[in-house]
């Protein structure tokens, strides 16, 4: 084959050789020319790739840490909670990425890779998960990673972590400054800030602490739910959780209102948020509850929270009563709590 192919090549005219050559060269050219273009210019894959590539630059993961359970059916559930508010968070807003560890704090610290906010629903005080790792959440706090604790996650013994959390999130619970009682939050007033967008005012039975450890002079500190608590919350004797001189005089004498929930700038960058509330599971179906706290967990995570609040969904009590770490009792009032998620939803209804 080659050989009769060079034959030809030999006997052809001059003029025809020439030709050839020609058309080759400026085929070559053009071939050139249309690689270069594919290579410069941009295309729909170009484009395609780039828009990935910027929207996984544009993603925050949200990462929570579910405590171990601890107080029976329908309260303090870290398990449920934090897999309700991942996914109410996920459904609600493009560009975040969730994760949630259960039972306690991970063992592989590469859990956390990539954080843009760690979240913790879990008892606190002297077994808080987070007492063991303060040096390496501290380094998280250095990056700017945002922190928020959710009801018994805001206390902490002041002694060993006192300090880190007045830095890392503003404020805590310390016992026998701090009190645990039971009694309806009315939030009237709600403040010009990210956090409060779209909240409501509202009104909840709920375990809310009060009378937290803030920073001096609140420096770096936005209230986000306030409310005087009545003085029946204060009628238990003193101990580490449930009375004090210094509560009494503030609340009794004073009269000055409580911050249940607050927002707080680190100086150096990062964002944190406390939330006293959410010691009933159940108390997940009211839409302004979920928004305060979804808002704060995107705020937390450095992203724009839309101006009418994170989209709180659609929540039926089948969706709180999924992923609970105790089975349900026979004598479990499953009709009081549809009747107040009906309550919520004829007040609140549009919102969605």
């Amino acid at each position: 084959m080659t050989r009769r192919n060079s034959s030809r090549a030999r006997t052809a005219p001059a003029s025809g050789t020439k030709m050839a050559r020609a058309l080759a060269l400026a085929g070559a050219v053009l071939l050139l020319a249309w690689g270069i273009s594919l290579l410069t210019a941009p295309s729909a894959f170009g484009q395609a790739v780039a828009g990935d590539a910027a929207a996984d630059e544009e993603t925050r993961r949200v990462v929570f840490v579910a405590g171990t359970r601890s107080h029976g059916y329908g309260a303090h559930e870290h398990n449920a909670g934090s897999l309700l508010l991942s996914r109410l968070l996920a459904e609600g807003l493009d560009g975040v990425e969730v994760d949630v560890h259960h039972d306690g704090w991970p063992e592989d610290p590469s859990f956390f890779d990539g954080a843009d906010a760690v979240v913790i629903f879990a008892n606190g005080g002297g077994g808080h998960p987070a007492l063991p790792h303060l040096e390496f959440l501290g380094d998280l706090m250095d990056d700017g990673v945002g922190l928020v604790l959710l009801h018994y996650a805001v206390e902490v013994p002041a002694e060993d972590a006192g300090p880190e959390f007045l830095d890392w999130v503003g404020g805590h619970f310390e016992t026998h400054w701090s009190v645990n009682p039971h009694w309806v939050m009315e939030a009237l007033d709600l403040p010009d800030h990210p956090v409060a967008g779209g909240v409501e005012a509202y009104s909840i039975n709920d375990e809310w602490y009060y009378h937290m450890r803030f920073r001096d002079g609140m420096e770096g500190i936005q209230p986000i739910i306030t409310a005087l608590p009545p003085a029946s919350s204060l009628v238990r004797d003193d101990g580490p959780h449930s009375g004090n001189p210094h509560v009494r005089e503030a609340v009794l004498e004073r009269e000055e209102p409580q911050h249940l929930a607050w927002a707080a700038e680190r100086p150096g960058g990062g964002r944190g948020f406390g939330f006293t509330g959410a010691h009933w599971h159940w108390n997940w179906g009211h839409p302004m509850q979920r928004r305060v706290v979804l808002n704060a967990i995107a705020w937390a995570a450095g992203m724009d929270v839309p101006a009418g609040g994170v989209p709180v969904g659609h929540v039926t009590m089948a969706d709180l009563e999924a992923n609970q770490d105790y089975d349900r009792p026979e004598d479990f009032d499953a009709a009081r709590w549809e009747g107040l998620m009906e309550e919520w939803a004829r007040e609140y209804g549009h919102q969605h």
